[in-house]
């Protein structure tokens, strides 16, 4: 059988996708608490992801977000790595979010430890993503539109990851859209 690369590289490009995954999953996490929540969209899903970073776009006015919505949909896959923390801090009274007591902290305000772990999490899937040498962009927008989705089921801070094998990276050298 002859396979050519054109035709399998949607698939090729899941099947990488679920290794990045793996890797994001066994980053070091603080304390040892395994929070981090990963998930993969294709096909349509990524189509909804596109359609809320406009929604996004509308209401906040911020316009790079319809840049980034038309760049997600060049994906094959997009890898999302949030944190779904119930308690709400790591008991470590660090200091980092601003509060010297865990306990003091405001239900609002994120833990620095969780930032730390999902920061560690996406580290460790841009690192395999490299390894594979998939076209790859860490996107906060495209992981706030997959926040408000619900992708992760309540998770929070969201990152989203497009990922493509293409000729050329498609989410770098990017057109920034006119402010009207």
């Amino acid at each position: 059988m002859i396979y050519n690369e054109r035709q399998i590289r949607t698939q090729s490009v899941r099947d990488l996708a679920e290794a990045v995954m793996v890797a994001a999953r066994t980053a070091p996490k603080a304390k040892g608490r395994d929070m981090v929540e990963v998930a993969m969209l294709t096909d349509e899903h990524i189509e909804q992801l596109s359609r809320t970073m406009i929604e996004l776009s509308e209401e906040s006015g911020m316009k790079f977000l319809l840049r980034d919505a038309a760049n997600v949909l060049q994906a094959e896959a997009v890898i999302v790595i949030g944190i779904k923390d119930e308690v709400g801090y790591c008991s470590l009274n660090c200091g980092y979010c601003g509060y010297a007591r865990c306990e003091e902290k405001p239900a609002a305000v994120p833990c620095a430890m969780n930032g730390v772990d999902v920061g560690i999490a996406i580290g460790a899937a841009c690192s395999k993503i490299a390894d594979v040498r998939l076209d790859s962009r860490v996107m906060f927008s495209a992981g706030w539109a997959a926040k408000r989705m619900d992708v992760l089921s309540g998770a929070d801070l969201v990152f989203a990851i497009p990922l493509s094998a293409s000729s050329k990276n498609p989410f770098f050298d990017r057109k920034s859209p006119v402010k009207k």
